[in-house]
């Protein structure tokens, strides 16, 4: 019997995954904007080919879109992680970071901005070394969404598409937020 790998959380070696830009779908941010009201500016420091940013602004936000490579359509190219401060007006950080630096980018956002959403597996909830950016650091929601979001192939990605594997949320932290976190189930359908 051959076993079907295609819906497994199987992750591809760092060599294949470059710059880990997996784009998100349009409906999950949809569905992020269903449940938390969100201020004008934002800032998306991991912008890729704008999936994120396309339908902010297309519900009225003033997005300020950077990554680390031009894929085009950005206002800037940096490195997030080595940037001191948020650019000037920015009230919220939203962002789906690379998976292998997700850690790093929801501290350093903490650090910078007031309030940071990030598209992050579900799993993120599991770890003890994560303690520091979970627990006492104003994680005030996670939205859970109630069905695998459509599969999030990463950038020229050739292969067999294939439904999600992996278990995502929105997670949210307000730095004025003391006290538990709400976990809420939501969906990317309509």
């Amino acid at each position: 019997m051959a076993l079907d790998f295609s819906s497994q959380s199987r992750r591809a070696p760092f060599t294949d995954r470059g710059l880990d830009l997996y784009e998100t779908p349009d409906v999950a941010v949809k569905a992020l904007l269903r449940v938390e009201r969100l201020p004008y500016v934002i800032w998306e420091p991991a912008a890729g080919r704008g999936a994120i940013v396309r339908v902010l602004r297309d519900y009225g936000h003033a997005v300020i879109a950077s990554d680390i490579h031009d894929y085009g359509e950005l206002d800037f190219v940096g490195n997030f992680l080595s940037e001191t401060k948020s650019p000037a007006g920015v009230e919220a950080i939203v962002s789906n970071p690379p998976f292998r630096w997700a850690e790093q980018f929801v501290a350093h956002a903490l650090e910078i901005a007031p309030l940071v959403i990030m598209l992050l597996r579900l799993a993120f909830l599991e770890s003890e070394r994560r303690c520091g950016i979970l627990e006492g650091r104003g994680l005030s929601r996670v939205h859970v969404f109630r069905k695998r979001l459509p599969m999030m192939h990463r950038d020229q990605w050739a292969g067999r598409k294939a439904n999600s594997g992996m278990a995502f949320a929105w997670f949210c932290w307000d730095r004025d937020h003391h006290g538990s976190t709400v976990i809420n189930r939501i969906s990317w359908e309509r």
